[in-house]
């Protein structure tokens, strides 16, 4: 069927584990996938060979990847042009907490709004603590963060919050309404 790219910038790993999840469903549902980690592609990577584009990031001190803020920036008109989805991972999408969802929202709307990048989907997800692969500031900081937005302070593990069927479901969606399009054609979308 279609060729997607699942771009994506991830710091601990959980936001590359979950391109590759949604990489594996869109070839699970016939498509051609390929998960690729946005700080290793070249300024000039093209986006000629896919017919949709997914882009992930997690966020870090209220700052997306400068990577894919790169990618975006670098890719603005070809990205305008095919079908896209946006997906952010956070520790602020964790829990029902209004504030902690609207300030994962506002993240995602300041990165929209300064790139000019317009997704057709978005998706926020709940991130994960990986307290055993951080230094000791880090380790401080994150135990901080996450007493407010999780109470798991126990840093002799890790902690995973990702919502599994809520990326699936968000990959389906999105393979859907690609494949919608591709149905049509170019020139039969409106």
């Amino acid at each position: 069927m279609g060729s997607f790219l699942v771009c994506y910038g991830s710091s601990e790993g959980q936001t590359a584990k979950i391109a590759d999840r949604i990489a594996a469903r869109l070839r699970n549902r016939s498509h051609d996938a390929t998960a690729v980690d946005a700080g290793a592609l070249e300024t000039d990577y093209s986006l000629a060979d896919f017919d949709a584009v997914v882009v992930g990031s997690s966020i870090h001190v209220g700052k997306h990847q400068a990577s894919i803020r790169s990618f975006v920036d670098a890719n603005a008109d070809a990205l305008a042009a095919l079908p896209t989805a946006f997906f952010q991972v956070s520790l602020s999408s964790v829990g029902d907490d209004p504030e902690r969802r609207a300030e994962a929202a506002r993240y995602v709307e300041e990165f929209l709004e300064d790139t000019g990048f317009h997704p057709d989907r978005i998706a926020r997800f709940g991130g994960a603590l990986r307290y055993s692969k951080y230094g000791f500031l880090k380790r401080l900081l994150m135990k901080r963060i996450a007493r407010e937005a999780t109470g798991d302070t126990d840093t002799s593990r890790d902690y995973e919050y990702t919502d599994w069927a809520e990326v699936e479901s968000f990959t389906d969606d999105f393979a859907a309404f690609v494949e919608g399009r591709l149905a049509t054609g170019p020139s039969e979308v409106a």
